[in-house]
């Protein structure tokens, strides 16, 4: 990393709404049983104690840290996209599903991006922060992979970013969907690296 200034640390929608098995998306059916215990376990092992460290060795170095969720601007989610609303969709300001796991939660003024669409580039104005950072290369983490976090690994590429995406600190809702994203976003759109290899980088 020549210039860890311009380097900054995307974290996808790490939040109760898509990421706890009681609330927001899991209170229905429509993940399978295999499903869910693939998806919370790499959650619990995996992507959550290395998105934090990976967090933690971002602020040692004073480096940028970008978080993203789902959150409407409106009680009643009028504001919402057609998708989240044909999907259901919904974290109210000031609600549970809004709000972030601890332990990856943001810390003091670090940028926070509401958003009710997957890609938070087409819905937020996070290209124009960025950019008045100074940011050019982004490491992306979070969930999910095929999802939210392709959406911005995608349009951060198209828009000229260098997008790095932590492997090891994503998760998709089955092992097949997480391979397939993987397969589909390296090489073409991004690096795919682990959390120990950035870290290393880092130092």
């Amino acid at each position: 990393m020549s210039d860890s200034r311009r380097v900054a640390l995307l974290s996808v929608d790490l939040q109760y709404l898509d990421a706890m098995p009681d609330r927001g998306i899991f209170l229905t059916d429509d993940v399978s049983a295999r499903d869910r215990h693939y998806y919370f376990e790499r959650l619990q092992k995996l992507v959550i104690p290395n998105t934090a460290k990976l967090q933690r060795a971002f602020r040692d170095k004073g480096l940028e840290i970008v978080h993203t969720r789902i959150q409407s601007m409106t009680a009643d989610g009028r504001d919402r996209s057609l998708w989240h609303k044909r999907l259901k969709l919904h974290a109210a300001p000031g609600s549970k599903e809004a709000e972030f796991l601890p332990e990856t939660a943001p810390v003091d003024d670090e940028l926070v991006f509401n958003k009710t669409a997957s890609g938070v580039f087409a819905s937020t104005n996070i290209e124009y922060v960025l950019r008045n950072l100074g940011v050019v290369h982004l490491f992306v983490a979070g969930v999910f992979t095929n999802e939210c976090v392709a959406s911005a690994v995608r349009a951060g590429c198209d828009r000229g970013f260098d997008i790095t995406l932590v492997q090891d600190c994503c998760a998709a809702v089955s092992e097949q969907l997480e391979k397939a994203a993987i397969d589909t976003l390296r090489d073409r759109y991004c690096d795919v690296v682990t959390v120990d290899a950035v870290i290393a980088a880092l130092r």
